[in-house]
């Protein structure tokens, strides 16, 4: 199903990185734009930019989504906005590092910023749509979720928390009209990195994808209907599989007997 039409895309973290390249990405596509970040006068050159080269529609919204005031002005956008009818939950932060050296609010902001600010306007997103019954949740994890490292257990935590969450979130809303995706890009070259106890040249080039190409490639995703998109996985039914095996663990999980190799 193509996302190829005139409504309104809000899209969080919108002025650099992976949210500036999905924006651009969206008005190709002839979608109007609510951007969303914390630099008005980003926001505000992006959106003439966007304008200017596609013509469509681009309001801004100042918020920190690290912030409770930040999420709550974009949860009232969702609420009292029905021209918007796609959410991209693309903010986000991180940070590596040993969890023993690490500084107990620095990791407060970095769960608040990936998993509370996107649990919250993923709510807010799907009380509007289902009222409607329509609209697209795009919620963005990462490789990391998969790949987990040893300075990455809460950045790898929160955004394993967000397949989960995407995959309940398509068993809720299966036949209501709602569209969800869960986006599962590896590292983009991007300046989330900076600061983050990881640098950009410290990661191999091959490995690292340019945020339009990640963008492009999730979008065809979102338009072949997928649930779970990677956008550098060679072979689809490597995940599959990987699901597949999930599933088969599903009827021994809950069970009125533990198994007999703790009981001998």
């Amino acid at each position: 199903m193509s996302t190829q039409k005139a409504g309104t895309a809000l899209v969080t973290g919108a002025t650099a990185g992976l949210g500036a390249a999905y924006a651009e990405e969206l008005a190709a596509r002839g979608r109007n734009l609510l951007l969303v970040a914390r630099d008005q006068a980003r926001l505000e050159s992006s959106a003439a930019n966007l304008t200017e080269r596609f013509g469509v529609r681009v309001a801004v919204l100042s918020a920190d989504l690290a912030t409770p005031m930040g999420m709550r002005n974009v949860e009232d956008r969702l609420a009292a906005d029905p021209s918007v009818d796609m959410l991209v939950n693309n903010a986000g932060g991180a940070l590596f590092g040993p969890l023993s050296a690490a500084d107990p609010d620095g990791l407060e902001w970095l769960i608040t910023f990936n998993l509370t600010s996107t649990t919250r306007l993923a709510a807010a997103a799907a009380k509007a749509f289902s009222a409607r019954g329509s609209g697209t949740i795009v919620n963005i994890s990462s490789a990391l979720a998969l790949n987990i490292l040893p300075v990455g257990a809460v950045y790898s935590g929160t955004k394993a928390y967000v397949i989960a969450f995407t995959q309940a979130l398509a068993q809720e809303f299966a036949g209501s009209g709602v569209r969800v995706q869960v986006v599962v890009p590896g590292a983009l070259e991007t300046a989330i990195w900076a600061g983050s106890g990881i640098e950009l040249d410290q990661l191999p080039k091959e490995a690292v994808m340019a945020p339009h190409d990640a963008a492009r490639a999730a979008l065809a995703g979102l338009d072949a209907g997928e649930l779970v998109t990677i956008p550098s996985l060679p072979e689809y039914t490597k995940w599959e599989e990987y699901e597949t095996a999930r599933q088969e663990l599903i009827p021994g999980l809950s069970l009125t007997r533990p198994a007999e190799r703790y009981t001998g």
